[in-house]
């Protein structure tokens, strides 16, 4: 057993695609990234090594025939010692969720029972493509739970309010220790995430024999309305409800309103936040749109793999997008940092 071969089974290239998860769920809800986000992130990027090891356990007999290079069947690793690590990292992964209070472990246990239910029964099924969109949905929300639980226990112990929230968001109102609150305002993201994981998974099913045109076209379809959606400011966070900390009472955060005669027909001119929005929803859809059409115009094996490839590539852009849509223009740009190096990392260690 080797590094290059653990590597592989692992999958790490796509290993990068998982942290923008935790940091979209977090700025969805309305909140800076804290230490709960920092171990959202661990415990995200456990169960989706875990994962991944489980994938490999669970298809060792199909790739001996499909994928004979492939680390299990190949011999460098052996089935024990792959089952071993889908076990031991997911006990890891809910131990950091764990940390960061019980709502963060309630969302890993689903994710999780989500992630060995795929592998093991639901793969092959037409529930296989719900699961995996499931679980990314999950581990986005794991992310709005895990943020700002520290103080949310603490504001309701105090009986005061809640986290700081992020300004235009008043996701900070009063206190949450269940989190209900973060979930319900990340649900959008989780939504649009988990619909770009559901279109890339339908395409996967065909990367083995290839010969199938409809399904990168549904994906593309699926690209085009996702990226028509991030591209907009997340609802609610123009006039939304700020706390103000001294007195913890909340208040419209609207523009005074102009006379008639005073308004402009002319358009306002492009923000900052709107250009950064474009500009990243433009990478989501460039990195996907593109291999998918290559698939559906020729649904070969090799470019039906290259659409895969793109559309889990295609997560950093997406997850970046959600996060400058809630906002948080740094967070986004931080998140699509890590494009470069997942790319680099592609080259040599496939992500599918």
């Amino acid at each position: 057993m080797t590094a290059r071969a653990w590597a592989e089974l692992l999958r790490i290239s796509a290993l990068f695609t998982v942290p923008g998860d935790a940091l979209a769920g977090a700025t969805a809800s309305g909140r800076r990234p804290d230490r709960g986000t920092a171990l959202a992130v661990g415990a995200s990027l456990c169960l989706y090594e875990a994962g991944m090891a489980l994938n490999d356990w669970a298809d060792r007999e199909e790739d001996a025939i499909d994928r004979p290079h492939r680390p299990i069947p190949s011999g460098r690793i052996a089935p024990a010692a792959a089952l071993a690590a889908a076990g031991a990292l997911t006990a890891a992964g809910l131990g950091l969720a764990a940390r960061a209070g019980r709502p963060a472990l309630a969302v890993a246990t689903g994710l999780a029972a989500t992630v060995w239910a795929y592998d093991l029964r639901l793969k092959h099924t037409p529930a296989g493509p719900a699961a995996m969109a499931a679980a990314r949905g999950l581990d986005l929300l794991l992310g709005a739970t895990a943020t700002g639980a520290a103080r949310r226990t603490t504001g309701a112990a105090r009986g005061g309010p809640g986290p700081e929230a992020m300004p235009g968001t008043g996701s900070a109102r009063g206190s949450d220790p269940a989190g209900r609150g973060s979930v319900r305002a990340a649900l959008p993201a989780a939504g649009l995430l988990g619909a770009h994981t559901y279109a890339v998974t339908a395409v996967s099913r065909h990367e083995a024999h290839g010969g199938s045109t409809t399904a990168p076209l549904a994906a593309l379809a699926a690209v085009a309305a996702l990226g028509a959606a991030a591209v907009h400011e997340q609802r609610g966070r123009r006039g939304a409800r700020e706390t103000d900390p001294r007195t913890g009472d909340g208040s419209r955060n609207e523009p005074p309103r102009s006379h008639p005669s005073h308004r402009s027909p002319v358009s306002p001119a492009p923000t900052v936040p709107g250009l950064v929005r474009t500009a990243l929803t433009g990478s989501y859809f460039r990195t996907a749109a593109v291999p998918l059409l290559h698939a559906a115009l020729n649904p070969s094996p090799p470019l039906t793999q290259r659409a895969v490839g793109g559309g889990i590539r295609a997560m950093i852009p997406l997850q970046a997008a959600l996060a400058a849509r809630a906002g948080a223009l740094g967070t986004g740009l931080a998140v699509m940092g890590l494009v470069p190096i997942a790319r680099t990392l592609a080259r040599k260690v496939s992500p599918t």
